[in-house]
């Protein structure tokens, strides 16, 4: 049983434990917390957790569900909740068919953000770098900008390490390590990447997970 729905009211109530949103499925209701703790985080294939939002009283649970996406992470409560629920409704003359448009660039720079807290969250340096570097590349060919298996990357190794919270020695042995198992290929300021699903595997990436 998700919640309880008290009479006539937008009123909900969820358990300590009990899901508002699940993963992939889409929610036809938003949340703003009235009373009480809830989260939202990702499992890792090795089952590991990181959590990437709390929801306290006053917070809405969550704005980009009205842009008709399922909820990519699981949202579920920590303590007791009381929450108004609304429906998810796109806003007035919004719409994401357009690959380039203002609200599918929020939509998937809320995906991305949340993406990021998992990874310099849980992921080692290798799998940092490795999601980075994957994300990086998807975005230039969503752009049109990547050639095959490769596209520009004009980032120096000091810009890398401040994006993934490593030092620049450790971002240094790591994509050496990387070029040795013939994971990425990097030269004049190019990236290539011979193996995409090797890649993907190495960064630890869910199956629903995307980069948007």
């Amino acid at each position: 049983m998700l919640s309880q729905i008290a009479p006539n009211t937008n009123l909900v109530f969820f358990r300590p434990h009990e899901f508002l949103a699940r993963e992939n499925i889409m929610a036809d209701s938003l949340f703003q917390i009235q009373e009480g703790w809830a989260c939202r985080y990702r499992m890792l294939a090795d089952g590991r957790r990181q959590i990437t939002a709390l929801y306290l009283p006053g917070d809405y649970c969550e704005p980009q569900w009205a842009l008709g996406r399922p909820p990519s992470q699981p949202v579920v409560a920590l303590t007791i909740v009381r929450a108004l629920k609304s429906p998810c409704r796109l806003p007035l003359g919004a719409s994401l068919d357009s690959p380039h448009g203002f609200w599918k660039s929020f939509a998937d720079s809320c995906e991305r953000q949340s993406n990021w807290l998992v990874t310099l969250g849980r992921k080692t340096a290798m799998e940092r770098l490795a999601h980075l570097l994957l994300e990086l590349f998807e975005r230039m060919r969503q752009s049109g900008l990547a050639y095959g298996q490769q596209c520009a990357l004009p980032l120096t190794q000091l810009d890398i390490a401040d994006m993934t919270g490593l030092t620049p020695v450790h971002v240094n042995r790591t994509l050496q390590a990387m070029r040795a198992k013939g994971l990425v290929e990097l030269q004049s300021k190019w990236l290539r990447i011979p193996d995409l699903a090797a890649l993907r595997e190495l960064a630890a990436l869910g199956t629903v997970e995307t980069f948007a």
